[in-house]
């Protein structure tokens, strides 16, 4: 290691080189900040009578073309967009909305000069990223917080969201935030839930997936929102979805069921529904959802899956294997329905189906630890006892504990292979020596191979513990 002295310490060559790309990006933040800030617009909505509805911020991704929340434009009859020398435009109107994203695609006529778009990013961004919100709030010339990228989540049947430590300040709704070569990687959102301010960012993925129509008017979008019950149902879905973002299942779930609700035809609001019920163990209320959404839309394998795993969790294990069936025909390579599967189909007692389900997730995903360990059991189930011992070495790889050892061994040992079952029971007693069930085993190769003073010790600690396991070994020592 390359050591470098600061005063009396020394350091190594590598922190000093992060601190100094650390304090280069701090130096390099305000050139950043006056470079993106000039893209960055706030955003005033106006009722029929000109009063002032609602502020929040937006940008440009071309000359023409302002990118907002779709929240901040609710209900306006006109929106003004504020550019950072002071100048006012009235934007034409709308051109594509994801309700679901909450975005909103303005259509807008500035001169060219004044309108900097950024370039957008679809790529997903690294956890731990430094990312810059650049808001343009009322009352203020811009508004610049900074952090990192905490997390990129996955919410089943929406797509990413980017969890940030950059505050969104109210009216910053809409703003972009930036990676430190001043691309676009998400939309900040502020969404009010319960008393709540969650920020979260849409990914700027979801910008290039907008679907662009003609030019529609505010006051008309607002007239078909209040006709529309979607549109009311993907406000309530959106603030689900903030709410998701932060593993909060309990107060996700009545969002969704709300927004479902509304909107009975709202196929994803169910799916949300029953997803966020089941991590809450409300498995009846989880299956409901989950049928209603698989009902709306039964080309969804993912639908197909929370019916699965619904019908599993309530002891249906005949209607979950059905479901896990139904989901893999539209999506065969999935592994985890393939897993799930085999878990149905083992408390159904159908244990060759189990097995290939395991083989079929393995084949998908070689490094499927669960399926693996499932196989092994399974095989061993029904005495096949060599393809067990296969299985447990294979899983060494990805789970080298006291559990993989213990089953290796004595699937060896049942196998008529106790030599070679001495070294995985042994290290399995050394990584856990409370299991009992090993420690019997070890001692039952031991006498196997005549070696009775080796497994006399194993009798004693296990006497001593007080484990059912020791009168087993008594038995088999005096015969």
């Amino acid at each position: 290691m390359v050591l470098e002295r600061i005063g009396h310490i020394l350091l190594p060559a590598a922190f000093l080189v992060f601190c100094v790309a650390g304090s280069r990006a701090q130096d390099f933040l305000p050139e950043l900040v006056k470079r993106v800030k000039p893209s960055a617009v706030a955003i005033e909505t106006f009722d029929a009578k000109n009063n002032t509805l609602s502020r929040g911020s937006g940008f440009f991704i071309a000359a023409d073309r302002v990118i907002t929340n779709r929240h901040v434009i609710d209900k306006a009859a006109r929106v003004e967009i504020h550019l950072l020398d002071g100048k006012k435009y009235s934007a034409k109107g709308v051109l594509a909305i994801d309700g679901e994203g909450d975005l909103a695609l303005l259509g807008v006529e500035v001169p060219r000069s004044s309108a900097i778009p950024l370039s957008i990013v679809r790529s997903v961004p690294q956890e731990g990223e430094s990312v810059v919100v650049v808001g343009n709030p009322y009352g203020l010339e811009g508004s610049v917080s900074n952090g990192i990228v905490s997390a990129v989540r996955e919410i089943a049947g929406y797509g990413r969201i980017i969890q940030i430590t950059a505050p969104i300040s109210p009216g910053s709704s809409g703003s972009p935030v930036v990676n430190m070569a001043g691309q676009v990687i998400g939309v900040a959102t502020l969404q009010a839930a319960e008393g709540q301010s969650l920020n979260f960012a849409v990914p700027a993925e979801r910008i290039s997936r907008l679907k662009i129509g003609e030019v529609q008017a505010f006051s008309t979008l607002s007239i078909e929102a209040e006709r529309n019950k979607r549109a009311a149902a993907e406000r309530l879905y959106s603030q689900g979805l903030a709410q998701l973002s932060r593993d909060d299942y309990a107060r996700a779930a009545p969002l969704f069921e709300k927004a479902a609700e509304i909107d009975a035809t709202y196929a994803e609001a169910w799916y949300q529904t029953g997803y966020c019920y089941g991590a809450i163990d409300k498995h009846a209320e989880a299956l409901k959802a989950s049928r209603q959404a698989a009902k709306l839309r039964p080309d969804w394998a993912a639908a197909h899956i929370n019916v699965g795993a619904s019908s599993y969790a309530l002891g249906q294990y005949q209607q979950s294997a059905d479901a896990y069936r139904q989901a893999l025909r539209l999506d065969e390579n999935n592994p985890e329905a393939q897993y799930a599967l085999g878990l149905a189909l083992g408390k159904l007692s159908r244990i060759d189906e189990e097995i290939l389900a395991y083989r079929r997730t393995i084949a998908i995903n070689p490094g499927h630890a669960n399926a693996i360990e499932k196989l092994g059991l399974a095989l061993f189930k029904q005495k096949r006892f060599a393809e067990a011992a296969t299985a447990f070495e294979s899983l060494k790889i990805y789970r080298p504990d006291a559990k993989t050892y213990a089953n290796l061994g004595e699937s060896l040992l049942e196998a008529g292979k106790t030599e070679e079952s001495l070294e995985p029971l042994n290290t399995a007693v050394s990584y856990n020596s409370d299991n009992d069930k090993a420690r019997y085993n070890l001692a039952r190769a031991y006498i196997k191979l005549g070696k009775r003073e080796l497994a006399e010790p194993h009798y004693e600690i296990l006497k001593n513990a007080k484990s059912d396991w020791a009168d087993r070994l008594y038995v088999l020592l005096n015969p």
